[in-house]
């Protein structure tokens, strides 16, 4: 005995559309995503200075945060680790472009003392980052 109608049809779930919503979602997604630079994540607030320029792309970026703490590559490092780094890197690439990102509470002692190991490193290509003052 069949109880189904020879007419009905059987249905059936078509799922085409909804799968392309779903990658037009992902791809607007990855491209609405922001990509964290380690080096301006630590939250350095720099000075301000009427001729503040970007940093050139191959370049040594050395933090030097309000508490007078150095942090190069996202890592935290004494005085004593900065300058065995900045000894590596003097000896391998003495043309490193070196620019201190220092905190505008830091005290100029942390600062003269990130430039000091870089002169003894033999690093001389050195720049002091800033931000651009807003005029108005």
């Amino acid at each position: 005995m069949n109880l189904r109608a020879e007419n009905e049809e059987e249905f059936v779930l078509n799922l085409t559309s909804m799968s392309d919503i779903v990658f037009l979602m992902l791809i607007f997604f990855m491209l609405a995503t922001t990509y964290v630079d380690p080096e301006h994540a630590l939250g350095v607030e720099l000075p301000h200075a009427s001729s503040a320029s970007t940093a050139p792309p191959e370049e040594l970026v050395i933090n030097v945060l309000e508490d007078g703490t150095f942090v190069v590559s996202g890592e935290i490092l004494t005085r004593e680790a900065l300058q065995q780094a900045l000894a590596q890197r003097g000896h391998a690439a003495p043309e490193t472009a070196v620019t201190i990102r220092g905190h505008r509470l830091a005290h100029h002692e942390a600062i003269v003392t990130v430039m000091d190991a870089c002169g003894l490193a033999g690093l001389h290509n050195l720049s002091v980052g800033t931000t651009r003052e807003d005029r108005g």
